[in-house]
């Protein structure tokens, strides 16, 4: 029997300067809420180090967020990251935003990357041991 599949949780507490003028998390902060938590993703379960010596890099492409509920002053975040898809040439990290100790999702994003290789200049495909990678990582269950 497989265990029970386990997002990357980076918690993240609501600050004052997190703040707009209407009083909860400006949508531009959210961008650094879900750097912050794929730092902390990659950090536990990636090789930033091998890549950089490789002289390759995470290069983001898009970003999708949905906003569903606003984020309020005091409030404790736990953002959940894992894999959602391994294509070709490019990857898509899903980000979960809830309010911790619920299931009250605040926001969810869908964050696309390419691996920009130094030496070719551009971004390369996703394949031998670059693949392997990401394929070992924490992954979505795969939607119906």
């Amino acid at each position: 029997m497989s265990s029970p599949f386990q997002p990357h949780r980076t918690e993240i507490k609501v600050r004052g300067y997190h703040l707009d003028l209407y009083g909860h998390v400006n949508n531009a902060r959210y961008l650094e809420f879900l750097e912050e938590a794929r730092w902390g993703f990659t950090e536990e379960y990636g090789s930033i180090e091998a890549f950089s010596q490789a002289g390759l890099a995470f290069v983001i492409v898009n970003i999708n967020i949905n906003y569903r509920r606003a984020a309020l002053m005091g409030e404790q975040l736990v953002i959940e990251t894992a894999m959602q898809k391994i294509g070709s040439r490019s990857a898509v990290i899903h980000q979960l935003v809830k309010l911790k100790d619920s299931d009250t999702v605040v926001a969810e994003a869908d964050v696309t990357f390419v691996i920009y290789s130094q030496q070719a200049g551009g971004a390369v495909a996703m394949e031998g041991e670059v693949r392997a990678l990401f394929e070992a990582l924490p992954a979505w269950p795969a939607k119906a």
